[in-house]
């Protein structure tokens, strides 16, 4: 089993959110064949009490919600009784000797041709049925080939595709009739059952046996009394049609569902371990958290680490679709599934098995593809009131030709006719399967949309924030400038600062120490160190008491950070000069950090941050889609403005000087003024804003906390990627609403069009299964999504 892929089961997922008593419960259900199926289970499943479940017909999955007190054997037990099947998901059983490249369909060496293939058994039905059905409709329509006694020929070969051919449709509708439903597969049963049943009247009971009957092909119902009237080839032709439209869809869902599969597939299979000094390969399940392992050239890292020897570059393309390796060395961290693509290096694991990030992305990629857009709510509740509607309106159809002396045939052909047309399996399909063919057409490219309601939440959006450090700019601070105030020298200015800064985790903090570092200046150890969040750092120094002629009881104290927090802490004003300089800092999009002794200034220390070089198109992007970009920052406004004005965004829409806590007070200043707002961030103190935005963004190189926040997370740092996201999330909801227009516009137009004679059985049956294979395959031109950010 591969180390990147999430293992599915009854248990719930440690992060998932839910209410305090419930778990989440995962359910593979069987024997679904159209969306009135799938919402009959989800509303038994939702009459348990405290039981919310959603039931996609399309991943053939159930996912609920349940409080304790309901057993997993209750859940199976509802579904069993509502005429359908229910298993927990099993996790594909490791092979030990399975190599990097050794995947199979079904996780297993041994899977079985049915498992490697599903449609297999559908396409056999399907081209049986083809073969069988094909001269019986020849003869019914072509009357010059009607031979003595042909219709005996043609019962002969259209008894097996009725019966056998169709046994799918007419097992599914017997199982509904005794649990008291109806569903698609009662209208094709009865369709199909009718024409077939009343070709045998008419065979044996009446006139259409004699030797000698001819038959003609009309579109249109005739009248007659239908006693000499046979409709073996509608009974055949759609079987066969319907059976076709199944294995489209069949096969277009197990495409649709590719992505997905490709990214659980990913991880590598073994990992040489290194134990004791020994080189040991093991397969990649037994890994543990803190061992080390070995990757080589062209070698797959086994899992989430950090090098701790080695330098290399990493591929990361398959995971993050990002075509530049990136360069690696000791301390950095390296993310399973993705590619050695120089050196030898050996990695300590950090995290293991479904807490890697392949596992939480796939994770969230499954999770989303098992949800429902509220527009397919209201597909799914049209399409389970629908069945029983087409039934009366048929029998309706039929009496009313009937008693307007139609005659028999008339009537009869346009009942079957509307039983056939009315089905509602576009409906079903049109929300679940662009929804798979979108995001696993995301996941390819680094793209992760956590439910469907996100698609509504990206049409709607005006505005987006962005957070400058991390996801505007590189967020790689470097130490540009050192300026002490005299007495202070250059080397103890770094040493005071470096001291205090060691201990905070924040990137200008680290940029001071490395600087100081690079300048031959170690930190020294500090006492009573205080971080005050978004301000500045403090703490006590020892061996420099008395550094800038302070005296010895406070002259250790030291304060790093803004010159208002330093006002506020008493510290006396500093020169005109060093104002100066901290204000040219300023200017030119620079960051100055003031560092104090007692309460003297000792200096400033200049630090920078680059923007990234793709952050301008990213923001051109945005303008294109019709948003409008606020740069979102803590850094000074001048350091902000500069920052802007380099990547295109109008000093007017710039948050300076903003504290993590006021984040979320930003975000809803926005909103509050009207604006829909979609914000990207990086970092722990961006979780809030991100989870109060209506679209929270998260870059997948931040941190945890800000990816779980989101409603999107990108697996890489590229800003136009972020855009890219939106125009995929757009696309998707664009590909649903046209879906759904043509499923509602189909069964409204062809249903009137069969209740008054102007449709045969024959093109119903047709008809039918054009509109699913059209949904499904106007999905699947998601998969050409083009992102701009790979061009």
């Amino acid at each position: 089993m591969s180390t990147g892929a999430p293992v599915t089961t009854g248990a719930p997922a440690p992060d998932a959110a839910r209410e305090p008593g419930t778990r989440d419960v995962e359910l593979l259900i069987g024997g679904m064949t159209c969306a009135s199926c799938a919402a009959r289970v989800e509303k038994k499943l939702n009459k348990l009490d405290g039981v919310v479940a959603t039931v996609n017909y399309a991943t053939e999955k159930a996912k609920v919600s349940a409080p304790e007190t309901v057993t997993t054997d209750d859940l199976v037990g509802v579904v069993e009784a509502t005429g359908y099947t229910a298993t927990l998901p099993v996790p594909p059983a490791p092979s030990p000797a399975a190599g990097d490249g050794a995947a199979t369909g079904a996780g297993s060496p041994t899977a079985s041709p049915a498992e490697a293939d599903p449609t297999r058994a559908l396409r056999t039905r399907l081209l049986t049925s083809a073969a069988l059905a094909l001269p019986v409709v020849v003869l019914g329509m072509v009357p010059p080939l009607q031979f003595t006694n042909w219709q005996w020929l043609a019962l002969a070969l259209a008894s097996p595709v009725a019966v056998w051919g169709a046994w799918p449709f007419h097992k599914a509708a017997w199982t509904n009739l005794r649990h008291g439903a109806a569903t698609m597969d009662t209208l094709i049963s009865l369709g199909v059952g009718a024409a077939y049943l009343w070709s045998l009247y008419a065979l044996f009971l009446g006139t259409a046996g004699t030797p000698g009957m001819r038959m003609e092909f009309s579109l249109l119902p005739r009248q007659g009394s239908g006693a000499d009237e046979i409709y073996l080839e509608v009974a055949a032709a759609v079987t066969t049609f319907i059976l076709a439209g199944r294995y489209a869809e069949a096969r277009a869902k197990r495409r649709s569902g590719a992505a997905l599969r490709a990214l659980l597939e990913l991880g590598a299979k073994e990992v040489t371990v290194v134990r004791d000094g020994v080189e040991t390969r093991i397969p990649v399940d037994r890994l543990g958290v803190g061992d080390t392992f070995v990757v080589r050239p062209g070698e797959k890292v086994a899992t989430d680490g950090v090098v701790v020897d080695g330098a290399s570059a990493v591929d990361a393309s398959m995971l993050t679709g990002e075509s530049v390796p990136v360069d690696v060395r000791p301390g950095d961290n390296v993310v399973g599934a993705t590619v050695n693509a120089g050196g030898r290096l050996v990695v300590r694991a950090t995290r293991v098995g479904s807490d890697t990030q392949l596992a939480q992305l796939a994770r969230l990629v499954e999770d989303a593809q098992n949800g429902k857009a509220r527009v397919q709510r209201l597909a799914d509740r049209v399409s389970g009131i629908f069945v029983p509607v087409v039934i009366v309106l048929a029998v309706a159809t039929f009496g009313l030709w009937l008693g307007a002396g139609g005659g028999v045939t008339a009537a009869f052909t346009a009942a079957v006719a509307v039983l056939i047309i009315a089905c509602p399996c576009a409906l079903g399909l049109a929300t679940p399967t662009a929804l798979m063919v979108g995001t696993g057409r995301g996941a390819q490219l680094g793209i992760v949309i956590k439910g469907p309601q996100v698609l509504e939440s990206t049409r709607r959006v005006d505005t987006i924030v962005l957070d400058k450090t991390g996801t505007v700019t590189t967020g790689q601070m470097s130490l540009a400038d050192v300026l002490p105030a005299s007495p202070t020298t250059e080397h103890e200015l770094l040493r005071l600062a470096a001291a205090v800064e060691h201990a905070s985790e924040h990137p200008i903090a680290q940029a001071v120490v490395t600087g100081a570092r690079e300048r031959g200046t170690e930190p020294v150890a500090v006492t009573d160190f205080r971080n005050t969040e978004g301000l500045g750092v403090s703490g006590r120094v020892d061996g420099i008491a008395g550094a800038g002629g302070a005296d010895g009881a406070d002259g250790s104290f030291v304060r790093a950070g803004r010159l208002s927090w330093l006002r506020t802490e008493g510290v006396e004003e500093p020169a005109e000069e060093l104002r100066a300089g901290a204000e040219r800092a300023e200017a030119s999009g620079r960051t100055p950090i003031w560092v104090a002794v007692g309460n003297r200034v000792a200096g400033v220390l200049v630090v920078a941050d680059t923007v990234k070089p793709t952050s301008a198109a990213a923001v051109a992007d945005f303008r294109a889609l019709g948003l409008r970009p606020v740069l979102l920052t803590g850094d000074n406004a001048r350091a902000a403005r500069a920052v802007a004005a380099e990547v295109g965004i109008a000093a007017d829409d710039v948050r300076a000087e903003v504290l993590p806590a006021d984040k979320v007070a930003a975000v809803r200043a926005l909103q509050e003024s009207g604006a829909v707002v979609a914000m990207v961030g990086d970092g722990v103190n961006d979780a809030a804003a991100l989870a109060q935005a209506d679209l929270g963004i998260a870059m997948g190189s931040g941190s945890d906390v800000a990816i779980e926040a989101s409603d999107l997370t990108l697996a890489r740092g590229d800003l136009r990627v972020a855009a890219d996201a939106i125009r995929l999330s757009r696309s998707t909801l664009r590909t649903i609403q046209g879906n759904l227009f043509w499923a509602f516009a189909y069964n409204v137009a062809a249903l009137p069009l069969a209740a008054l004679g102007f449709l045969n059985p024959l093109v119903a049956g047709a008809a039918m299964a054009f509109s699913s294979v059209f949904v499904v395959t106007n999905s699947l031109r998601l998969r050409r999504f083009t992102p701009r950010a790979s061009a």
